[in-house]
Protein backbone atom coordinates (compact mmCIF):
# COMPACT_ATOMS: atom_id res chain seq x y z
CA UNK A 1 0.00 0.00 0.00
CA UNK A 2 1.60 3.25 -1.17
CA UNK A 3 2.34 5.88 1.67
CA UNK A 4 -0.26 8.60 1.56
CA UNK A 5 -0.24 11.25 3.82
CA UNK A 6 -3.20 13.97 4.76
CA UNK A 7 -3.33 17.15 6.08
CA UNK A 8 -6.07 18.32 7.65
CA UNK A 9 -6.79 21.71 8.85
CA UNK A 10 -9.77 22.61 11.35
CA UNK A 11 -11.90 25.72 12.33
CA UNK A 12 -14.94 26.26 14.57
CA UNK A 13 -16.13 25.21 17.29
CA UNK A 14 -15.39 21.93 19.24
CA UNK A 15 -17.67 19.69 17.09
CA UNK A 16 -15.28 20.26 14.16
CA UNK A 17 -11.99 19.34 16.24
CA UNK A 18 -13.99 16.10 16.99
CA UNK A 19 -14.89 15.61 13.42
CA UNK A 20 -11.28 16.00 12.10
CA UNK A 21 -9.80 13.69 14.14
CA UNK A 22 -13.01 10.98 13.38
CA UNK A 23 -12.06 11.43 10.15
CA UNK A 24 -8.16 10.68 10.98
CA UNK A 25 -9.31 7.46 12.41
CA UNK A 26 -11.58 6.32 9.18
CA UNK A 27 -8.85 7.33 6.38
CA UNK A 28 -6.62 5.32 8.18
CA UNK A 29 -8.55 2.36 7.09
CA UNK A 30 -7.01 3.07 3.21
CA UNK A 31 -3.09 4.02 4.11
CA UNK A 32 -3.23 7.41 5.32
CA UNK A 33 -1.31 8.66 7.95
CA UNK A 34 -1.83 12.51 9.53
CA UNK A 35 1.58 14.92 8.49
CA UNK A 36 1.86 18.57 10.08
CA UNK A 37 3.07 19.53 7.03
CA UNK A 38 1.39 20.74 3.97
CA UNK A 39 4.17 20.32 1.79
CA UNK A 40 3.98 16.75 2.38
CA UNK A 41 1.14 15.81 1.95
CA UNK A 42 -0.80 14.23 -1.23
CA UNK A 43 -4.47 14.98 0.67
CA UNK A 44 -5.65 18.38 2.26
CA UNK A 45 -8.76 18.64 3.65
CA UNK A 46 -10.04 22.27 5.21
CA UNK A 47 -13.27 21.77 7.81
CA UNK A 48 -14.67 24.58 8.55
CA UNK A 49 -17.94 25.65 10.17
CA UNK A 50 -20.15 28.40 8.72
CA UNK A 51 -20.27 30.56 11.64
CA UNK A 52 -16.92 32.30 10.91
CA UNK A 53 -17.25 35.59 9.61
CA UNK A 54 -16.95 35.49 6.06
CA UNK A 55 -16.77 31.60 5.98
CA UNK A 56 -16.95 31.11 2.39
CA UNK A 57 -14.43 34.01 1.76
CA UNK A 58 -12.20 32.68 3.85
CA UNK A 59 -12.67 28.61 2.12
CA UNK A 60 -11.27 29.95 -1.21
CA UNK A 61 -8.50 32.23 0.15
CA UNK A 62 -7.65 28.88 2.39
CA UNK A 63 -7.42 27.01 -1.02
CA UNK A 64 -5.43 29.89 -3.07
CA UNK A 65 -2.75 29.21 -0.44
CA UNK A 66 -2.69 25.70 -1.20
CA UNK A 67 -2.43 26.20 -4.74
CA UNK A 68 0.61 28.43 -4.59
CA UNK A 69 2.39 26.08 -1.99
CA UNK A 70 1.93 23.41 -4.57
CA UNK A 71 2.56 24.96 -7.55
CA UNK A 72 4.70 23.85 -10.19
CA UNK A 73 4.28 20.31 -8.19
CA UNK A 74 1.77 17.06 -7.91
CA UNK A 75 -1.36 18.78 -6.95
CA UNK A 76 -2.62 16.87 -3.79
CA UNK A 77 -6.82 15.85 -3.71
CA UNK A 78 -8.39 19.00 -2.29
CA UNK A 79 -11.55 18.45 0.24
CA UNK A 80 -13.61 21.00 1.50
CA UNK A 81 -15.69 19.51 4.63
CA UNK A 82 -17.82 20.65 7.72
CA UNK A 83 -20.81 23.33 7.59
CA UNK A 84 -19.78 25.63 5.23
CA UNK A 85 -19.62 22.67 2.34
CA UNK A 86 -23.38 21.49 3.56
CA UNK A 87 -24.28 25.44 2.75
CA UNK A 88 -22.18 25.82 -0.85
CA UNK A 89 -22.23 22.22 -1.70
CA UNK A 90 -21.44 22.12 -5.88
CA UNK A 91 -21.44 26.27 -5.90
CA UNK A 92 -18.01 25.48 -4.18
CA UNK A 93 -16.74 22.87 -7.11
CA UNK A 94 -18.27 25.38 -9.85
CA UNK A 95 -16.53 28.73 -8.31
CA UNK A 96 -12.95 26.40 -7.69
CA UNK A 97 -11.90 24.26 -10.34
CA UNK A 98 -8.87 23.19 -7.19
CA UNK A 99 -11.31 21.43 -5.63
CA UNK A 100 -11.68 17.96 -6.08
CA UNK A 101 -14.89 17.37 -3.66
CA UNK A 102 -16.81 18.52 -0.69
CA UNK A 103 -18.24 16.77 1.69
CA UNK A 104 -21.08 17.49 4.46
CA UNK A 105 -20.28 17.04 8.35
CA UNK A 106 -23.24 14.37 8.30
CA UNK A 107 -21.26 12.22 5.26
CA UNK A 108 -17.34 12.17 6.19
CA UNK A 109 -18.51 8.09 6.61
CA UNK A 110 -17.89 8.01 2.73
CA UNK A 111 -15.02 10.02 3.22
CA UNK A 112 -12.62 6.93 2.35
CA UNK A 113 -15.07 5.40 -0.41
CA UNK A 114 -14.86 9.15 -2.24
CA UNK A 115 -11.43 9.58 -2.57
CA UNK A 116 -10.35 5.97 -3.62
CA UNK A 117 -13.65 6.75 -6.55
CA UNK A 118 -11.61 9.97 -7.20
CA UNK A 119 -8.37 8.51 -7.50
CA UNK A 120 -9.77 5.71 -9.56
CA UNK A 121 -12.06 8.15 -12.20
CA UNK A 122 -11.15 11.74 -11.06
CA UNK A 123 -15.05 12.85 -11.05
CA UNK A 124 -15.26 15.61 -8.57
CA UNK A 125 -18.45 15.07 -6.63
CA UNK A 126 -20.47 16.43 -3.27
CA UNK A 127 -21.83 14.49 -0.54
CA UNK A 128 -23.94 16.71 1.88
CA UNK A 129 -26.40 14.01 2.83
CA UNK A 130 -28.03 14.36 5.80
CA UNK A 131 -27.12 10.82 7.22
CA UNK A 132 -26.53 10.88 11.22
CA UNK A 133 -27.55 7.00 11.93
CA UNK A 134 -25.04 5.51 9.28
CA UNK A 135 -22.52 8.16 10.02
CA UNK A 136 -22.55 7.34 13.76
CA UNK A 137 -22.87 3.41 13.40
CA UNK A 138 -20.00 3.56 10.94
CA UNK A 139 -18.02 5.36 13.18
CA UNK A 140 -18.84 3.26 16.09
CA UNK A 141 -17.02 0.51 14.42
CA UNK A 142 -13.92 2.37 14.53
CA UNK A 143 -11.85 2.85 17.47
CA UNK A 144 -11.96 6.73 19.03
CA UNK A 145 -7.73 6.90 18.85
CA UNK A 146 -7.80 10.81 20.47
CA UNK A 147 -6.82 9.46 23.65
CA UNK A 148 -5.80 12.65 25.09
CA UNK A 149 -6.36 13.04 28.55
CA UNK A 150 -9.37 15.45 28.06
CA UNK A 151 -10.95 13.65 24.94
CA UNK A 152 -14.25 15.10 22.89
CA UNK A 153 -17.27 12.87 21.99
CA UNK A 154 -20.11 13.67 19.81
CA UNK A 155 -23.40 12.61 21.83
CA UNK A 156 -26.04 15.04 19.46
CA UNK A 157 -25.76 16.50 16.44
CA UNK A 158 -28.54 19.21 14.83
CA UNK A 159 -30.98 21.61 15.78
CA UNK A 160 -34.70 21.76 15.34
CA UNK A 161 -34.50 25.66 17.25
CA UNK A 162 -34.50 27.55 14.31
CA UNK A 163 -32.51 30.84 15.76
CA UNK A 164 -33.10 33.11 13.24
CA UNK A 165 -29.47 34.07 12.80
CA UNK A 166 -27.97 30.53 12.86
CA UNK A 167 -27.43 28.10 10.07
CA UNK A 168 -26.84 24.84 11.85
CA UNK A 169 -30.45 23.46 11.25
CA UNK A 170 -28.93 23.89 7.50
CA UNK A 171 -25.85 22.73 7.49
CA UNK A 172 -25.77 19.90 10.41
CA UNK A 173 -29.75 19.01 9.85
CA UNK A 174 -32.60 18.44 12.58
CA UNK A 175 -32.01 17.22 16.12
CA UNK A 176 -30.31 13.51 16.22
CA UNK A 177 -29.08 11.75 19.43
CA UNK A 178 -26.39 9.28 19.39
CA UNK A 179 -27.50 5.47 20.94
CA UNK A 180 -26.88 5.70 24.78
CA UNK A 181 -24.91 2.67 24.94
CA UNK A 182 -23.22 3.77 21.85
CA UNK A 183 -21.42 6.65 23.44
CA UNK A 184 -21.16 4.92 26.78
CA UNK A 185 -19.37 2.24 24.92
CA UNK A 186 -16.74 5.33 23.36
CA UNK A 187 -15.96 6.58 26.59
CA UNK A 188 -14.73 3.16 27.59
CA UNK A 189 -12.75 3.24 24.71
CA UNK A 190 -10.98 6.78 25.52
CA UNK A 191 -11.13 5.89 29.40
CA UNK A 192 -9.09 2.61 28.39
CA UNK A 193 -6.56 4.68 26.42
CA UNK A 194 -5.48 7.23 29.36
CA UNK A 195 -8.36 9.51 29.25
CA UNK A 196 -9.36 11.09 32.88
CA UNK A 197 -11.94 13.94 31.77
CA UNK A 198 -14.97 13.66 28.98
CA UNK A 199 -15.85 16.41 27.40
CA UNK A 200 -20.07 15.65 25.85
CA UNK A 201 -20.38 17.60 22.39
CA UNK A 202 -23.80 18.39 20.81
CA UNK A 203 -24.89 21.89 19.08
CA UNK A 204 -27.73 21.43 21.56
CA UNK A 205 -26.24 18.62 23.78
CA UNK A 206 -28.90 19.14 26.64
CA UNK A 207 -31.09 18.02 24.42
CA UNK A 208 -30.10 14.58 24.48
CA UNK A 209 -32.84 11.86 24.24
CA UNK A 210 -32.68 8.36 23.15
CA UNK A 211 -35.06 5.72 23.56
CA UNK A 212 -33.61 2.04 23.57
CA UNK A 213 -35.24 -0.73 24.57
CA UNK A 214 -38.83 1.54 25.60
CA UNK A 215 -36.50 3.47 28.13
CA UNK A 216 -35.77 6.95 27.42
CA UNK A 217 -31.81 8.34 28.08
CA UNK A 218 -31.37 11.87 28.80
CA UNK A 219 -28.38 13.75 29.30
CA UNK A 220 -28.82 13.34 33.21
CA UNK A 221 -28.65 9.69 32.54
CA UNK A 222 -25.66 10.10 30.43
CA UNK A 223 -23.81 11.95 33.26
CA UNK A 224 -24.71 9.59 35.78
CA UNK A 225 -23.62 6.79 33.96
CA UNK A 226 -20.06 8.20 33.17
CA UNK A 227 -19.97 9.16 37.03
CA UNK A 228 -19.55 5.13 38.43
CA UNK A 229 -16.77 5.01 35.72
CA UNK A 230 -14.17 4.69 38.45
CA UNK A 231 -11.14 5.92 36.17
CA UNK A 232 -12.77 8.62 35.16
CA UNK A 233 -12.38 11.89 36.85
CA UNK A 234 -14.26 14.84 35.25
CA UNK A 235 -17.16 15.26 32.72
CA UNK A 236 -18.32 18.51 31.62
CA UNK A 237 -20.82 19.27 28.10
CA UNK A 238 -20.80 22.03 25.84
CA UNK A 239 -22.67 23.47 24.38
CA UNK A 240 -26.65 24.29 25.96
CA UNK A 241 -29.60 25.96 25.77
CA UNK A 242 -31.70 27.76 28.21
CA UNK A 243 -34.23 26.27 27.07
CA UNK A 244 -32.93 22.45 27.89
CA UNK A 245 -31.94 22.90 31.69
CA UNK A 246 -34.21 20.62 32.66
CA UNK A 247 -34.47 19.68 36.40
CA UNK A 248 -33.39 16.00 36.85
CA UNK A 249 -30.07 17.91 34.47
CA UNK A 250 -29.74 20.75 37.09
CA UNK A 251 -30.14 17.99 39.87
CA UNK A 252 -27.15 16.09 38.20
CA UNK A 253 -24.97 19.56 40.32
CA UNK A 254 -26.10 17.98 43.39
CA UNK A 255 -25.69 14.14 42.43
CA UNK A 256 -22.63 13.69 40.59
CA UNK A 257 -19.10 14.36 41.90
CA UNK A 258 -17.58 14.22 38.67
CA UNK A 259 -19.51 16.95 37.12
CA UNK A 260 -18.01 19.77 37.06
CA UNK A 261 -19.20 23.49 38.46
CA UNK A 262 -18.55 25.39 34.80
CA UNK A 263 -21.56 25.86 32.39
CA UNK A 264 -21.13 27.60 28.83
CA UNK A 265 -24.73 28.41 28.70
CA UNK A 266 -25.53 31.00 25.69
CA UNK A 267 -28.05 33.73 26.35
CA UNK A 268 -27.07 35.83 23.23
CA UNK A 269 -29.20 39.42 24.59
CA UNK A 270 -30.07 40.77 27.66
CA UNK A 271 -33.14 42.50 26.41
CA UNK A 272 -36.51 39.97 26.47
CA UNK A 273 -37.29 41.85 22.66
CA UNK A 274 -34.13 40.87 20.95
CA UNK A 275 -34.50 37.32 22.48
CA UNK A 276 -37.88 37.16 20.87
CA UNK A 277 -36.84 38.50 17.39
CA UNK A 278 -33.94 36.04 17.28
CA UNK A 279 -37.00 33.46 17.77
CA UNK A 280 -34.87 31.77 21.03
CA UNK A 281 -38.03 31.24 22.92
CA UNK A 282 -36.36 31.59 25.97
CA UNK A 283 -36.77 35.07 28.26
CA UNK A 284 -34.36 36.67 30.12
CA UNK A 285 -35.53 35.64 33.61
CA UNK A 286 -36.09 31.92 32.64
CA UNK A 287 -32.38 32.77 32.28
CA UNK A 288 -31.92 34.45 35.82
CA UNK A 289 -34.05 31.49 36.91
CA UNK A 290 -31.47 28.40 35.78
CA UNK A 291 -28.68 30.63 37.03
CA UNK A 292 -30.16 31.04 40.68
CA UNK A 293 -31.37 28.12 40.84
CA UNK A 294 -27.56 26.15 40.03
CA UNK A 295 -26.31 28.73 42.60
CA UNK A 296 -28.27 27.89 45.58
CA UNK A 297 -27.07 24.28 44.73
CA UNK A 298 -23.57 25.53 44.72
CA UNK A 299 -22.67 29.23 45.18
CA UNK A 300 -18.87 28.45 42.99
CA UNK A 301 -20.64 26.91 40.09
CA UNK A 302 -19.43 29.59 37.69
CA UNK A 303 -21.18 30.52 33.86
CA UNK A 304 -19.72 32.16 30.57
CA UNK A 305 -22.09 32.52 27.71
CA UNK A 306 -22.63 33.95 24.13
CA UNK A 307 -23.37 37.56 23.15
CA UNK A 308 -24.39 38.91 19.66
CA UNK A 309 -24.08 42.96 19.74
CA UNK A 310 -26.09 44.45 17.32
CA UNK A 311 -28.28 42.20 15.90
CA UNK A 312 -30.94 43.78 13.57
CA UNK A 313 -33.40 45.87 15.92
CA UNK A 314 -31.22 46.68 18.58
CA UNK A 315 -31.47 49.70 19.80
CA UNK A 316 -29.82 51.65 22.52
CA UNK A 317 -31.83 50.68 25.29
CA UNK A 318 -31.55 46.74 23.90
CA UNK A 319 -27.75 46.87 24.47
CA UNK A 320 -28.29 48.50 27.91
CA UNK A 321 -30.29 45.21 28.84
CA UNK A 322 -27.41 43.35 27.66
CA UNK A 323 -24.67 45.31 29.94
CA UNK A 324 -27.14 45.04 32.77
CA UNK A 325 -27.35 41.31 32.49
CA UNK A 326 -23.59 40.75 32.53
CA UNK A 327 -22.41 43.14 35.08
CA UNK A 328 -25.22 41.17 37.64
CA UNK A 329 -24.14 37.61 36.62
CA UNK A 330 -20.17 38.59 35.93
CA UNK A 331 -20.01 35.55 33.67
CA UNK A 332 -16.38 33.62 34.71
CA UNK A 333 -15.53 33.75 31.15
CA UNK A 334 -18.13 34.27 27.41
CA UNK A 335 -17.97 34.91 23.79
CA UNK A 336 -18.86 38.08 22.00
CA UNK A 337 -19.56 39.06 18.23
CA UNK A 338 -20.45 41.43 15.87
CA UNK A 339 -23.88 40.51 14.16
CA UNK A 340 -23.07 38.83 10.76
CA UNK A 341 -25.58 37.66 8.42
CA UNK A 342 -25.72 34.56 7.19
CA UNK A 343 -27.22 33.57 3.94
CA UNK A 344 -30.44 31.56 4.03
CA UNK A 345 -30.81 32.90 7.71
CA UNK A 346 -34.13 34.69 8.56
CA UNK A 347 -32.04 37.42 9.77
CA UNK A 348 -30.35 38.40 6.77
CA UNK A 349 -33.11 39.60 5.16
CA UNK A 350 -33.35 42.70 8.03
CA UNK A 351 -32.24 45.74 8.09
CA UNK A 352 -28.49 45.74 9.47
CA UNK A 353 -27.30 48.57 11.92
CA UNK A 354 -24.20 50.45 10.97
CA UNK A 355 -21.02 48.70 11.21
CA UNK A 356 -19.55 51.84 13.46
CA UNK A 357 -22.35 51.50 15.42
CA UNK A 358 -21.58 47.81 16.28
CA UNK A 359 -17.80 48.30 16.96
CA UNK A 360 -18.73 50.80 19.58
CA UNK A 361 -21.00 48.17 21.18
CA UNK A 362 -18.81 45.04 21.07
CA UNK A 363 -15.70 47.80 22.57
CA UNK A 364 -18.03 48.30 25.62
CA UNK A 365 -19.49 45.14 25.99
CA UNK A 366 -16.32 43.23 26.08
CA UNK A 367 -14.28 45.67 28.37
CA UNK A 368 -16.86 44.29 30.74
CA UNK A 369 -16.71 41.28 29.97
CA UNK A 370 -12.61 40.87 29.90
CA UNK A 371 -12.76 43.20 33.24
CA UNK A 372 -15.00 40.25 35.32
CA UNK A 373 -12.20 37.61 33.55
CA UNK A 374 -9.37 39.12 35.09
CA UNK A 375 -11.40 39.72 38.40
CA UNK A 376 -12.68 36.27 38.27
CA UNK A 377 -8.84 35.17 37.23
CA UNK A 378 -7.89 37.37 40.23
CA UNK A 379 -9.66 35.78 42.50
CA UNK A 380 -7.77 32.56 42.35
CA UNK A 381 -4.89 34.06 43.62
CA UNK A 382 -2.89 32.59 46.59
CA UNK A 383 -5.24 29.99 46.48
CA UNK A 384 -4.93 26.08 45.86
CA UNK A 385 -6.69 24.52 42.79
CA UNK A 386 -7.11 21.18 41.62
CA UNK A 387 -5.65 21.01 37.92
CA UNK A 388 -6.30 17.80 35.36
CA UNK A 389 -2.73 18.11 33.92
CA UNK A 390 -2.84 17.82 29.84
CA UNK A 391 0.73 17.74 28.45
CA UNK A 392 3.89 18.98 28.65
CA UNK A 393 4.54 22.44 27.05
CA UNK A 394 6.35 22.47 24.19
CA UNK A 395 10.42 23.51 24.46
CA UNK A 396 9.20 24.63 27.94
CA UNK A 397 10.15 22.89 31.48
CA UNK A 398 6.38 23.68 32.12
CA UNK A 399 3.01 21.67 32.20
CA UNK A 400 -0.50 22.80 31.05
CA UNK A 401 -3.68 21.93 32.50
CA UNK A 402 -6.92 22.91 33.55
CA UNK A 403 -8.76 23.77 36.59
CA UNK A 404 -12.44 23.00 37.54
CA UNK A 405 -13.53 26.24 35.82
CA UNK A 406 -11.28 25.57 32.58
CA UNK A 407 -9.08 28.18 33.01
CA UNK A 408 -5.53 27.03 31.69
CA UNK A 409 -3.12 26.88 34.46
CA UNK A 410 0.75 26.80 33.74
CA UNK A 411 3.01 25.73 36.78
CA UNK A 412 6.76 24.11 36.34
CA UNK A 413 6.83 20.08 36.92
CA UNK A 414 7.96 16.60 35.83
CA UNK A 415 5.88 15.45 32.77
CA UNK A 416 5.07 12.29 35.05
CA UNK A 417 2.59 14.16 36.13
CA UNK A 418 0.36 13.86 32.62
CA UNK A 419 -2.82 12.68 33.36
CA UNK A 420 -3.16 13.37 37.19
CA UNK A 421 -5.02 15.58 39.13
CA UNK A 422 -2.68 17.82 40.94
CA UNK A 423 -2.72 20.59 43.70
CA UNK A 424 -1.65 23.95 42.51
CA UNK A 425 -1.15 27.19 44.33
CA UNK A 426 -2.12 30.09 42.01
CA UNK A 427 0.83 33.08 41.98
CA UNK A 428 -0.76 35.15 39.58
CA UNK A 429 -2.64 35.63 36.34
CA UNK A 430 -3.78 37.34 33.25
CA UNK A 431 -7.14 37.09 31.36
CA UNK A 432 -6.56 33.78 29.82
CA UNK A 433 -4.47 31.99 32.25
CA UNK A 434 -3.24 31.13 35.94
CA UNK A 435 0.20 30.54 36.91
CA UNK A 436 1.35 28.75 40.10
CA UNK A 437 3.60 26.07 42.12
CA UNK A 438 2.76 22.56 42.56
CA UNK A 439 2.12 21.77 46.15
CA UNK A 440 3.49 18.44 46.76
CA UNK A 441 1.13 17.23 49.18
CA UNK A 442 -2.14 15.01 48.26
CA UNK A 443 -1.07 14.05 44.33
CA UNK A 444 -3.83 11.94 43.00
CA UNK A 445 -3.14 8.95 41.38
CA UNK A 446 -3.61 8.70 37.62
Amino acid sequence: MKKNKIFIKSYGCQMNVYDSNRILDTIKKIGFTETKSLELSNCFILNTCHIRDKAKEKVYHEIGRVKQNFEGKVKPIVIVAGCVAQAENSEMLKREPYIDFVIGPQSYHKLNYTIENFEKNKIRNEITDFDSISKFDYLSKIKNQDSSVSSFITIQEGCDKFCHFCVVPYTRGPEYSRPFYQILNEAKQLIQSGTKEIILLGQNVNAYSSVENKKEYRLSDLIMALENIKELKRIRYITSHPRDMSDDLIDCYKNSKKLMPFIHLPIQSGSNKILNLMNRKHKVEDYINVYERLKKINNKIEFSSDFIVGYPGETEKDFEETLKLVKNLKFLNSYSFIFSPRPGTTASNYDQIDKKILKERLKVLQEILFNNQKIKNKSFENNQVNVLVENKMKNQDKLFGRNEYMTSVIFKGNESLVGKIIPVKIKNSNQNSLFGEILTNDVEAA
